[in-house]
């Protein structure tokens, strides 16, 4: 893989952040799209003309859950292939269960250091076709 493209869909400024940094850290090519809310993911996806890689998206978002984004990700017949990783600091066993059984491929804990956040970056690369 030359170049990884990522779909970050996050509201947090301070995690946005850290993924950078992270990324930046693991010496990758990249290049990351930011969505602040979970409304807005799918009318971003349907004006892609390249799909992301891998989405990494957050639970608990503004305008619309998480949940409600990788169900309406994993139910539409155009976007159900992208690998979604589920990046949140629910940690909940049901929380992990719903998500992987609505077709989450990972389901990582937010880390709170960067050396947490290579980790996870680490983990997000490896279900990027």
């Amino acid at each position: 893989m030359n170049s990884l493209s990522l779909l970050l869909i996050e509201d947090d400024p301070d995690d946005i952040e850290l993924m950078n940094e992270a990324l930046k850290e693991a010496s990758i090519i990249y290049s990351i799209q930011t969505i602040s809310q979970g409304d807005k993911v799918i009318p971003y996806l349907e004006l892609c003309k390249k799909f992301p890689d891998v989405i990494i998206l957050d639970l608990n978002l503004p305008k619309l859950h998480g949940r409600d984004v990788l169900r309406l990700l994993k139910s539409s017949e155009r976007f159900k292939e992208i690998p979604v990783a589920i990046l949140t600091t629910a940690s909940s066993q049901s929380e992990r269960e719903y998500c992987l059984k609505e077709g989450a491929d990972k389901f990582l804990t937010k880390p709170s250091t960067v050396e947490g956040f290579n980790q996870t970056i680490n983990t997000i690369i490896s279900i990027a076709g």
